[in-house]
């Protein structure tokens, strides 16, 4: 029987099957579900196995602990997207442990800036600033002005889509605090 298979027959009976257990506790995403849909709860078999993936460990935090899987934090912190809604989500704020991840991920930079940090974020903006998009959406959501001088000239040369937008939104906001006349 595989860890689905026992995890879908415990989870039809609505119960806790102790002779499945070891048999879901060898795959992290059913001993999530196991824990979530059937124990409703901690599952400390399984933490060891949950805790090797990045996805699941996040996902235990915030659906079953509902707060920080500290076993999990390693592997969480390799992954710049889990990483970042672990933050935003499961942390409320900065972690200083998973930023040197993020900050090597343009989205997840522009995000953790924008919904974390809730301002500028000067160690994704090496990244951010490779991608005209994000640089945009940087400018005008995490920032509110001006981007800093090395991201403004980038942008400037890229002269996209991108560009023109952001063009248009500092021309907008002549006196956002970020903006220099």
């Amino acid at each position: 029987m595989t860890p689905k298979q026992a995890y879908l027959k415990a989870y039809n009976l609505g119960k806790r099957m102790p002779k499945l257990e070891l048999i879901i506790s060898k795959n992290a995403l059913y001993s999530y579900y196991y824990a979530r849909d059937v124990i409703k709860g901690k599952w400390e078999l399984a933490e060891p196995t949950i805790s090797k993936d990045a996805e699941s460990s996040y996902l235990y935090a915030l659906d079953v602990i509902k707060g920080k899987f500290e076993l999990g934090e390693p592997t969480i912190s390799q992954n710049a997207h889990y990483g970042y809604l672990y933050a935003k989500h499961v942390i409320k704020g900065k972690w200083k442990l998973v930023e040197p991840t993020i900050s090597k991920d343009a989205p997840n930079s522009f995000y953790y800036a924008r919904d974390v940090i809730k301002g500028r974020w000067e160690l994704g903006e090496p990244t951010i600033s490779k991608n005209t998009g994000y640089s945009y959406y940087y400018a005008k959501d995490a920032i509110k002005g001006r981007l800093p001088d090395f991201m403004h000239n980038q942008i400037i040369l890229e002269n996209d889509r991108y560009t023109k937008q952001y063009i248009e939104f500092i021309s907008k906001n002549p006196y956002s605090l970020n903006n220099k006349i």
